[in-house]
């Protein structure tokens, strides 16, 4: 699998200038006998577990609860992050004064770094909303949740049929009668954009139109639905109850 190092090196720019801004604050006064710079280095790893528990906590709801209401999904990937960076705490603690952090300690813990967590939380989820999937500029005037999306596009797919979306990592591949264009956007978004376009998401990857699939085809006891361009979105377990519903299957 080949590495996206430009986003790979925007993520760790974010983490450290997070981790410089928490070293110049020093929260709750944790690491006040250090310098400058190994505070730093202390809380930009703190940031690098935060962000990636976060990460994992994301894409768990959005294979299991996609269409969950976003204060309470914010609310679950804070916890996440809160999760992975109380147990590096307990780690950090045991690997430097070889003592375990008293069970009764642990709430008050967690919940000192909750409140980091859920600002951090909200911050990515700002930079999301602005970097991640801005809003589309040039929709019509009563444009459609199609056409909405769809303006998302370089010009020559404004008036195009979409048949899906698939993600791929930050991205998605959206598949139309015209061709396919990659944007900087994430299902969950585009799941929610697209409520009323006549589809339904199939796979913790994929979101279909309806009026696309053009054949159902089963390989090694897997279920796809084929697209007119000849693409093939599969349909997994979890999905297949809303998918036999909507006459798919």
């Amino acid at each position: 699998m080949s590495i996206d190092w430009p986003r790979r090196l925007r993520e760790f720019g974010v983490f450290g200038a997070a981790g410089l801004f928490l070293a110049f604050l020093n929260p709750y006064d944790s690491a006040s006998g250090a310098s400058f710079w190994m505070r730093a280095v202390y809380w930009v790893c703190l940031v690098m577990v935060g962000s990636y528990s976060a990460e994992a906590g994301r894409v768990l709801i959005d294979r299991f609860w996609p269409r969950g209401p976003l204060p309470v999904v914010m609310g679950l990937v804070s916890v996440a992050a809160a999760l992975g960076v109380t147990a590096a705490l307990m780690l950090i603690d045991y690997s430097f004064s070889a003592r375990t952090i008293p069970l009764q300690h642990l709430p008050r813990l967690f919940g000192l770094v909750w409140v980091i967590s859920i600002a951090m939380t909200a911050v990515g989820y700002m930079a999301d909303k602005s970097i991640l999937a801005p809003p589309p500029a040039n929709a019509p005037d009563g444009a459609g949740p199609a056409e909405t999306f769809l303006s998302r596009l370089p010009l020559k797919f404004r008036q195009a049929d979409l048949y899906a979306v698939s993600s791929e990592d930050h991205y998605l591949r959206v598949h139309t009668n015209l061709g396919e264009e990659l944007i900087l956007m994430r299902l969950a978004d585009a799941v929610r954009e697209l409520d009323g376009a006549g589809g339904l998401q199939v796979h913790r990857s994929w979101w279909v139109s309806k009026a696309a699939v053009r054949d159902v085809k089963r390989a090694g006891g897997k279920l796809f639905l084929v697209l007119p361009s000849g693409k093939e979105a599969p349909v997994s377990r979890t999905y297949q109850p809303e998918a036999k519903a909507a006459g798919l299957l």
